[in-house]
């Protein structure tokens, strides 16, 4: 059976240049549209996108509620299918506009690929994510044995991502330079730091309680003075392995050479509070972290602004909907602090006023159904 198309195959690669270098969309987003793409076809047995009818589009939506995820075996979830609709969507909205297309596929044919309202709202709908506590990530800092250098550089990966909040992809790519302890700010230079999106990203350390900032400064003083490490060696070294007297691979220090991916962080991560009785908590529930501890600390709008923006968010919405989740213990919680409140009525006012001033502003900058990937 054919598995590819010629023509298909030439049409794909210049869609996927628009997106690399007209839209600038990340590698990532360009794979997940290239898998929709991929899977239209194949329920199509591969036929030109010439011969494109819209019962075509119908069909495969219904399959898709059908379909099963390879890695997981279970059935798609309503984000994925949303996901996979969208990115087919975008693209025949494009592929109607191009030569020997344009007569064959109109934009109204991009509508059928949609899921119903109700089927969208529950495919956006937000699920309860897992977030350590300030004093869960203490407990962890306090209780990693510090007997080897690989056990102190994994207590410091866990410090610094909860002192800073820089992504795990950023920080296996982060060097000695790129920290100022003296200024508290890490320099996430695209050209040199594996950024989300290549991102310029200037980051101050944040005011977390408890013990990282110190944690840090030993591990980089360590680093400095013990193993002679210069401004272009990791902040983050990978493990050094050597073939020990068994003939056996063994862990021996760390080596003056980077991680090549973020997964051995996850791994130290998900280990580091699973040893505590933890749930094994990614590097990325750290920022979520951060984003309900910024909800607390702040006192004003502008304050919420600047730690929003600290977490490399260019709107506050984003910290808001997709990191400031707040858990039903303590929504209640709020809501009997609120009750209780003999606070000034009016000074409460100026600050919801100045909030939805604020929140007004990035509504209107922000047009989030232009992203079809997101």
């Amino acid at each position: 059976m054919t598995k590819h198309n010629p023509e298909n195959e030439r049409i794909k690669r210049a869609y996927r240049q628009h997106l690399k270098a007209a839209r600038g969309l990340a590698d990532a987003s360009i794979d997940v549209a290239t898998a929709a793409i991929h899977r239209f076809e194949a329920s199509i047995d591969f036929r030109s996108f010439k011969k494109f009818h819209v019962e075509q589009a119908i069909a495969f939506r219904r399959r898709l509620d059908d379909a099963v995820s390879a890695r997981e075996g279970k059935p798609l979830s309503k984000s994925t299918i949303l996901q996979t609709l969208n990115a087919l969507r975008a693209f025949f909205l494009w592929l109607a506009e191009q030569p020997g297309y344009r007569s064959r596929i109109r934009y109204s044919d991009a509508e059928y690929f949609r899921l119903s309202e109700k089927e969208t709202r529950v495919a956006k709908a937000t699920t309860s994510r897992p977030v350590p506590t300030p004093e869960q990530i203490e407990a962890v800092l306090q209780r990693i044995p510090c007997g080897t250098v690989l056990a102190r550089r994994n207590r410091a990966l866990i410090a610094f991502t909860w002192l800073t909040g820089v992504r795990d992809g950023a920080l296996v790519s982060l060097k000695l330079k790129h920290v100022d302890l003296d200024r508290q700010l890490v320099d996430q230079d695209p050209r040199e730091v594996n950024t989300k999106n290549s991102k310029q990203m200037r980051t101050s350390f944040f005011g977390v309680p408890g013990s990282a900032k110190q944690i840090v400064t030993d591990w980089i003083s360590e680093l400095v003075r013990d193993h002679l490490w210069g401004n272009d060696d990791p902040l983050f070294p990978a493990t050094r392995v050597e073939v020990g007297p068994d003939q056996q691979f063994r862990a021996a220090g760390i080596a003056r050479a980077r991680w090549g991916s973020a997964a051995p962080v996850q791994k130290i991560f998900k280990q580091s509070f699973e040893a505590i009785g933890l749930p094994g908590f990614n590097p990325h529930s750290i920022r979520h972290a951060l984003a309900l501890l910024g909800e607390k600390k702040c006192n004003n709008a502008e304050e919420f602004k600047a730690w929003s923006q600290n977490l490399g968010h260019e709107s506050v919405l984003t910290t808001l909907s997709s990191y400031g989740a707040i858990s039903e213990e303590r929504q209640f919680e709020i809501i009997r602090e609120i009750a209780d409140r003999a606070g000034d009525g009016a000074q409460t006012a100026v600050l919801a006023r100045k909030v939805a001033e604020l929140l007004s502003r990035e509504m209107r900058n922000t047009d989030v159904l232009k992203d079809a990937y997101s």
